[in-house]
């Protein structure tokens, strides 16, 4: 995950912590360790964010797609949240998806 100008991010709601097998199938979907997941759920900071348009675009945005396809599959509310010039405003999944297929 790099800093760019655009990412799209998941941060679950109203969710505080997940169970450990949660979080282990989450760690092989998207590669971010389980005790960041943790900290994040618990602090209602993003579980997985995606910068858009680097380098490294191919190898995330097919991680943050999973990710959300897992939370969906298994019921864990989330949020989608586009950060683009410094503004951090909510969108939703349709949307994402529609943004990673132009990105």
């Amino acid at each position: 995950m790099t800093d760019s100008p655009v990412s799209i991010s998941l941060t679950l709601d109203g969710v505080t912590e997940l169970s450990p097998q949660t979080l282990q199938a989450l760690y092989r979907i998207n590669g971010r360790s389980t005790v960041e997941m943790r900290r994040a759920a618990a602090s209602g900071e993003p579980l997985y964010t995606c910068s858009l348009f680097g380098t490294d675009h191919i190898h995330v945005a097919p991680r943050l797609e999973k990710t959300a396809a897992f939370l969906l599959e298994h019921g864990i509310p989330f949020r989608v949240h586009e950060l683009a010039d410094g503004e951090r405003s909510e969108v939703s999944l349709e949307v994402m998806q529609s943004i990673l297929g132009e990105a």
